[in-house]
């Protein structure tokens, strides 16, 4: 019997994380936060009505056997004209949902002609938007106004979702029947909790059967997880999910090049443990880098997870199980 793993989250840190297991023999299934409205997702969301596409576009293309072309296209951005700053992912989800009138059978269409190893599954079928209280009492409508709010570690009242949402059942089912969930990396406040936020989720994560594994974003977020250490995180999602759900804590112990740190030091800073605790597992996690890279690409490269190790450590983890 092949492991299943189900990974929760959405944007680049689930890319990563299916990139990386879909080279070895497991059932995958990701479960992806359903909050995003940014750029083309959410002119999409507001001129056709449609769920958001775009995290759900990039754990597709994550999980793809298809060619190196089709998996371009997918992600190719249209750069002028009236279709500017759309995807052709984004664009293909939407029609399919249009024409099927559901955007759980457009995700499964997509991941037929992509050929992907696994299951892509919205956390919800609902129309949700993201909303944030701050101490300030100013509110943050959306998760890309939260995304770029420099003002969350001032603390915040309430993150919710609106309206609250049931969970997709088919996403409680992969929970339950599970032998490994893997939640993070991401966004902390617009990739993972959102997912948190949903009725059903936390209870499914509670009476799962299976191991959970928390993996730790790399750095912090300037002005919402300044100078976060994993302790901090794991605090932060107690109110959701408890002190004792992680069975493990993935965290990274690689350095990354000094100027790499100081390049990225406008963005955010690296996340240290602060935890003697035995479910802290720590390792090499960072891509290599090319040599004589340029300064103007390091921006772009930014600190990532490398897929294959962070693969390489959780497969570690379901061998024992």
């Amino acid at each position: 019997m092949k492991k299943k793993i189900v990974v929760i989250g959405g944007g680049t840190g689930n890319f990563a994380v299916l990139k990386g297991l879909k080279n070895y023999d497991v059932e995958i299934s990701a479960i992806v936060s359903m909050a995003d409205d940014g750029g083309s997702t959410g002119i999409l969301r507001d001129e056709l009505g449609v769920l958001p596409p775009g995290d759900v576009r990039q754990c597709l293309v994550a999980l793809s056997n298809s060619s190196r072309l089709m998996r371009s296209l997918m992600n190719y951005r249209f750069e002028t004209g009236g279709l500017e700053g759309h995807s052709f992912g984004n664009l293909l989800l939407s029609a399919l949902e249009k024409v099927t009138g559901s955007f759980e059978k457009a995700v499964e269409e997509v991941g037929r002609i992509l050929y992907i190893k696994g299951k892509v599954i919205p956390v919800t079928t609902h129309e949700v938007r993201l909303r944030m209280i701050l101490n300030s009492r100013k509110v943050l409508e959306g998760e890309k106004a939260i995304y770029l709010s420099q003002e969350i570690d001032q603390g915040y009242k309430s993150i919710y979702l609106e309206p609250y949402p049931k969970a997709n059942p088919h996403a409680i089912h992969e929970i339950m029947n599970a032998d490994l969930v893997v939640l993070g990396p991401g966004g902390f406040h617009t990739s993972i909790i959102p997912n948190l936020l949903v009725e059903g989720i936390s209870h499914a994560l509670l009476a799962s059967q299976a191991k959970k594994v928390f993996v730790v974003n790399l750095m912090n977020r300037k002005g919402q997880t300044t100078g976060y250490k994993v302790g901090d995180y794991l605090k932060q999602l107690s109110p959701y999910i408890g002190d004792a759900l992680f069975d493990y804590v993935l965290v990274n112990n690689q350095l990354p090049p000094q100027e790499l740190i100081d390049v990225y030091s406008e963005e955010g800073d690296l996340v240290e443990n602060d935890l003697e605790d035995e479910r802290i597992l720590a390792a090499p996690l960072i891509g290599e880098l090319k040599e004589g890279i340029k300064k103007d690409l390091m921006k772009r490269s930014l600190i990532r997870h490398n897929p294959k190790k962070l693969a390489q450590e959780l497969m570690k983890i379901v061998n024992h199980l």
